[in-house]
Formats: C-alpha cells, sequence, structure tokens
C-alpha cells in the first residue's frame, strides 16, 4: 500500500482533519471550542517520491536528463563568459596556470593540487555568479541584505585565489627559488 493510499484512508477515518467545516476556510488562529479536535495529532509521515506533485521540469531520467543537464551547464558556461568579465579574467589566468600546472616538473599530488586550487577559483566565482543573479532577479533596489549576500560571495572568491596563490606558492617557491638566486646573482 502506498504513502498516498495510507493518507487517504486516514482522511476518511477523521473527516474533521482534512477538510474545512461546512464550506469555510478553517482559520488557524481561531481558538472556537468547536474547532478544536480532542484527537491527538498523529505525526505526519515523511514525504516519498509517489507523495510530491508532478513537476513538469524534472520528467526527464537517464541519458535524456544527463543530455538536458549538460545543455544547461554550457549555456550556463557561454552565460558566464559572456556577461561576467570577473569570471573571464579568472578564465584567462585559469588557461595560462593550467598548462603551466601540468608541465612544470613536480609529484603527482602536487600537480592535483595546482589544478584543483585554480579549478576551485573558477567554481567559486561561478557560484558567486548565481547569487549575484538571483539577488538582482529578485531586487534591483539597494538593500542591506542583498549587499551581504553579495559581499559574502565576493569574500568567497577573494579566499579561492588566495587558496590558489598559497598552493602555487608552497608547491613552487623550492623550484623556483635557486632559479631565482642564479637570475638575481647574474644581474647582481
Amino acid at each position: 500500500m502506498t504513502r498516498r493510499a495510507v493518507a487517504q484512508e486516514r482522511a476518511e477515518a477523521n473527516p474533521r482533519a482534512g477538510a474545512p467545516a461546512a464550506g469555510r476556510a478553517r482559520d488557524p488562529f481561531d481558538d472556537d471550542p468547536e474547532d478544536i479536535d480532542e484527537t491527538p495529532a498523529q505525526p505526519a509521515e515523511p514525504l516519498g517520491p509517489d507523495d510530491l506533485p508532478f513537476n513538469p521540469y524534472k520528467g526527464n531520467r537517464g541519458f535524456t536528463r544527463a543530455w538536458h543537464a549538460m545543455k544547461n551547464s554550457l549555456y550556463g558556461f557561454r552565460v558566464a563568459i559572456r556577461e561576467e568579465s570577473a569570471f573571464r579574467q579568472e578564465l584567462t589566468l585559469a588557461a595560462i596556470l593550467l598548462p603551466c600546472g601540468l608541465i612544470v616538473p613536480v609529484a603527482p599530488v602536487e600537480r592535483a593540487a595546482l589544478i584543483a586550487s585554480v579549478l576551485l577559483v573558477l567554481i567559486v566565482e561561478l557560484l558567486n555568479s548565481s547569487v549575484e543573479a538571483a539577488i538582482d532577479r529578485i531586487s534591483l533596489e539597494r538593500h542591506e541584505l542583498s549587499k551581504r549576500a553579495k559581499d559574502f560571495g565576493s569574500a568567497a572568491v577573494m579566499v579561492a585565489l588566495g587558496v590558489c596563490v598559497i598552493t602555487w606558492g608552497l608547491i613552487l617557491w623550492p623550484l623556483a627559488s635557486p632559479l631565482a638566486s642564479v637570475w638575481l646573482a647574474r644581474i647582481l
């Protein structure tokens, strides 16, 4: 028996719990004694997939869902490249750093850390852009909470950039310090 059928049986067994009295909507703040049900409320069962209303945007499954998700993701990349200058700047930085991360002679774990730190910046910038777009969708007027949400997103991008700089610095400093000392000796 599905949860929907169980809920239907319970509603039929207790007609006052499911329907408003005599064609009028029940006011939740009305303390009229005739509206108070003496039977203890039964705990609600968690909603299952059969209990949720149909969502026309969630109808695809399997390969079709993955195909539509990929198309939406690519559209998101196109919009971010076209509309977000910060994302374009960080994408340019990634286009320089990712090949460098593949070429530099380090251990595989260090190489993974270099690449992951660059990709982290892109991910956080996309999330920041989505927060800003949602805030602008709600209202373009200046509000303290909107400013705070956008500032939090900006701070997250700054932390990701800091992590990237620290990761690249800590991994590449041992490689670059002998070269830098030789270069400085030639100049001086």
